[in-house]
């Protein structure tokens, strides 16, 4: 009897830890009628439901614009009552800042509610191409949380290097410059309280992340456009709510280190693996996950400056 009392208290405290785990998404104001939610920077999981991204929330007289919807159709549900927390308006815009997953695999919920989702053009046929394998990879990790959700693409494709939109009376612009972490990566800037989204153009406290459609010239070109801004407030894809200086601690100049000496090594004639082993991660010792991360990201800077 006492074992089984003992294994029921072990099982209720681990019922209890997991049930600390779930995601719980809030919005947190960053200037007036902007909010943020700050996602986790680990990898995604069952309890965090692939929420391990930031979102963005601009509320105007008209309805609330949404930026990235969430990787699921449950994940989305989950932002569209956190929003209601913050606002009575209706979400009536979102905007995917990428082709991640968790940038636009919830737009089937909110399409639903009446909202129009857009993305820039450049995101199309990654979306496309990757919507089905985004479904398979995260089956076995959301399992029934999973449920209900499609590849549901926006229903307008922004077309121009920069587009300025009045959404409710906000000026809101959309910047694009070829995308970075995935083809379609865009930032989403707000001139009235200097409040850029950037999606994955910008990743602080832990290390970018590469993949095989992501290029890091054209996300080089996207992060000086952020630049150019000069933004008061910069809420990154990954990561806390920070400033322009961090995110080019963090971000720039990792992406200027690797395409310097990855571009030297080809130039030279380096080998690969020598490549690799000389790069100096110590400016970035800071960031998580460098250990494991870095020479995966000199590896593929050297590959993608080869082709070039």
């Amino acid at each position: 009897m006492k074992r089984r009392m003992r294994w029921m208290a072990l099982a209720a405290s681990a019922l209890t830890w997991a049930a600390a785990q779930a995601a719980e998404v809030v919005f947190q104001p960053v200037a007036e009628g902007v909010y943020a939610f700050v996602g986790e920077t680990e990898g995604r999981t069952y309890e965090n439901e692939a929420l391990n991204a930031n979102f963005g929330l601009v509320v105007t007289p008209a309805g609330a614009l949404l930026i990235d919807s969430g990787a699921s159709w449950q994940g989305a549900r989950q932002i569209a009552e956190a929003a209601k927390k913050v606002t009575p308006q209706p979400i009536k815009w979102v905007i995917n800042t990428g082709g991640q997953d968790h940038r636009w695999m919830g737009n089937g919920f909110f399409q639903a509610q009446g909202a129009e989702t857009m993305a820039h053009a450049g995101a199309e046929a990654d979306m496309r191409a990757r919507g089905p394998e985004h479904l398979k990879a995260n089956a076995p990790v959301l399992k029934e949380k999973l449920d209900g959700t499609g590849v549901v693409l926006p229903t307008r494709w922004l077309q121009e290097a920069d587009t300025k939109l009045d959404l409710g009376g906000v000026e809101v612009r959309v910047v694009y410059r070829g995308g970075g972490h995935t083809p379609g990566d865009l930032m989403v800037w707000l001139p009235r309280t200097g409040v850029v989204f950037t999606g994955d153009v910008v990743y602080v406290d832990r290390i970018l992340g590469l993949h095989p459609v992501s290029r890091t010239r054209t996300w080089l070109q996207s992060f000086e456009a952020l630049e150019a801004l000069n933004p008061r407030v910069v809420v990154p894809g990954h990561g806390r709510v920070t400033t322009l200086a961090q995110a080019q601690k963090d971000t720039g100049a990792l992406l200027k280190a690797l395409r310097a000496d990855m571009g030297r090594a080809v130039e030279a004639g380096t080998d690969l693996a020598t490549a690799v082993k000389g790069f100096d991660a110590t400016p970035f010792r800071h960031l998580q996950h460098v250990d494991v991360w870095l020479p995966q990201l000199a590896n593929r800077t050297y590959l993608e400056m080869e082709m070039e």
